[in-house]
């Protein structure tokens, strides 16, 4: 019988923590993997079918039972079924950048596409890797779980305004301070 007090329409409060078919609770009898026919671009929109996703809360409550396997692919895991989905990059980005006090004190606090908000530290690192292709900087942020968010452009570049030198293992390196861990963007280039 449904809960009266509840709204219509209102999620559970636990349905940000769906259980892994390897956790009690999780799938009983999943069956063969389904075919959900989704894709997270590299900007972030989901697609299903090849057309995008325009309702966000069904893009928030799918991104909800989203779960990174040990060999790199993506799932959607529910207590009924699981399924691959095709991943381009990260399956979120980092659209915004809030700062909050200064030096090795200062939080940097990231907005996702999907509005969460997750704070740069030791339970959520940011890395920055070379793309291969162009050899521009692919910065992230880890959410949640062994995802990240892809950390936009614009977000990045404020955050490169921000930045700081830092001497490390004989090398000049710029990066930033968030919950008293240091985060490298990159080498500065040796002084001619």
């Amino acid at each position: 019988m449904p809960d009266p007090t509840s709204k219509p329409g209102k999620l559970p409060e636990n349905i940000d923590t769906p259980r892994a078919p390897d956790q009690p609770g999780g799938p009983r009898n999943p069956g063969p993997p389904r075919d959900y026919a989704l894709r997270i671009a590299r900007d972030g929109t989901w697609y299903h079918q090849g057309s995008a996703i325009q309702r966000k809360p069904l893009v928030k409550l799918f991104s909800t039972v989203l779960r990174r396997e040990d060999d790199g692919s993506f799932w959607l895991v529910t207590p009924a079924e699981r399924g691959p989905i095709q991943v381009d990059d990260a399956p979120f980005t980092a659209v915004e950048l809030y700062v909050t006090g200064s030096g090795r004190d200062q939080a940097l606090r990231f907005r996702t596409n999907l509005d969460d908000w997750v704070t740069a530290g030791p339970e959520h690192p940011i890395r920055v890797e070379t793309r291969p292709d162009s050899g521009e900087p692919s910065p992230y942020i880890l959410v949640r779980d062994r995802l990240e968010a892809l950390i936009l452009r614009p977000v990045f570049y404020e955050l490169v305004e921000r930045a700081e030198t830092k001497k490390q293992d004989g090398r000049d390196i710029l990066g930033l301070w968030s919950q008293n861990s240091f985060f490298p963007l990159g080498d500065l280039p040796a002084a001619d």
